[in-house]
């Protein structure tokens, strides 16, 4: 009999951080990934060491039908995480992002759709699938961009949005999105979608295309300078890691109602920030301001971006509990840390000293 929740992706920043809430729930956990990002095996370390025989690790890739299929198989529901993330590298490797995104996804859903009892499935898509929302009009106000529009400015952005697919990572992910969709309305999978914004949080390593307001963390504790693509003024909503969490299991306990549908996600209005206002945060907590350079705007990228929630609030009753100030305190608390232990300044987000689980 199927009993373990299945997390595509698993070892990863989400994954690890749903997993062990899982298992401290008592569920079993089987965690699919390929390990492609640097030490993130000591994610699985920590979480076997915690909870022992619980946790069960698949070395393995989306890419793979076979063990995908040997997966899905063993699950009582599926948390599909993984991904390519990063947009830059869909531009410069587009066949790479296109058969992890779009070809894995599509492998999960066939994988379930050849079983007599499929389990459900919930799908971490991104906002990046709504593209540089060029009819959403803005003005600037002190360190960021408005939207003109009144209730846009109130509640955000909705799922009535029109798509726009851009760059490889956004027609991939777009892909996947909808790929999802259409299996729970066509084949009667409960799968749903969210579509996530900024998710950050301790025991996160950011770079400029993924993570980056532990990027910015990281660089201003090591003294380094952070590279601005535009102007500083473009916002986003940030969603704490435990926030995030609480959201996923409550769309796994109504998912039943949820398939079919696609839901964005994010710490909506009260938690949007521009980068110049992280960059204000930031120096609240360092005491210095890191050292700052600008440049071209990267294509795609949008001035505004705020999550509107109603929707998954409706469903679910889910709201952010973490304030953005609480959330980066937590995050520079816990790097502060890790560069305190090392001693050592690293040579870019790619080294990484040895990952922990959250408690």
């Amino acid at each position: 009999m199927p009993d373990h929740v299945l997390i595509t992706g698993g070892a990863g920043f989400v994954g690890a951080h749903l997993a062990d809430r899982l298992l401290r729930g008592g569920q079993p956990v089987l965690l699919f990934d390929n390990l492609s990002r640097a030490f993130v095996e000591r994610n699985v370390e920590l979480l076997r060491g915690r909870h022992g025989a619980r946790v069960e690790l698949w070395v393995s890739d989306v890419r793979d039908e076979v063990a995908v299929g040997d997966a899905v198989r063993r699950a009582s529901f599926v948390f599909h995480l993984a991904a390519q993330a990063a947009v830059t590298r869909s531009v410069s490797d587009p066949a790479l992002d296109f058969e992890v995104n779009a070809r894995g996804t599509f492998n999960v859903l066939e994988a379930l759709r050849r079983l007599d009892r499929p389990p459900p499935l919930l799908f971490a898509s991104t906002s990046k699938v709504y593209g540089a929302l060029p009819d959403v009009a803005l003005e600037a106000d002190g360190e960021r961009y408005q939207p003109r529009c009144e209730r846009t400015r109130e509640h955000g952005i909705s799922e009535e949005q029109p798509l726009d697919l851009r760059s490889p990572h956004g027609c991939s992910r777009g892909a996947a999105d909808q790929y999802v969709l259409d299996y729970a309305r066509t084949f009667g999978l409960d799968a749903a979608v969210l579509r996530m914004s900024c998710v950050y949080g301790p025991r996160q390593y950011g770079n400029e295309d993924q993570g980056w307001i532990a990027h910015f963390v990281a660089r201003a504790l090591r003294g380094d300078p952070i590279t601005l693509y535009g102007d500083g003024l473009q916002v986003r909503d940030a969603l704490f890691i435990d926030d995030l969490v609480d959201a996923l299991l409550l769309a796994r306990r109504e998912i039943r109602r949820a398939s079919g549908r696609a839901f964005n996600l994010g710490g909506g209005p009260a938690r949007a920030v521009s980068l110049l206002e992280l960059l204000d945060l930031i120096t609240e907590l360092s005491g210095r301001r890191p050292a700052v350079s600008l440049a071209p705007w990267r294509p795609g990228d949008p001035r505004y971006y705020v999550s509107d929630c109603r929707a998954f609030h409706a469903l679910t009753g889910w709201a952010p509990r973490v304030g953005l100030r609480d959330g980066l305190r937590a995050l520079h608390a816990w790097r502060l840390g890790v560069e305190e232990r090392l001693g050592a300044v690293y040579a870019g987000d790619a080294l990484a000293p040895p990952l922990e689980v959250a408690s």
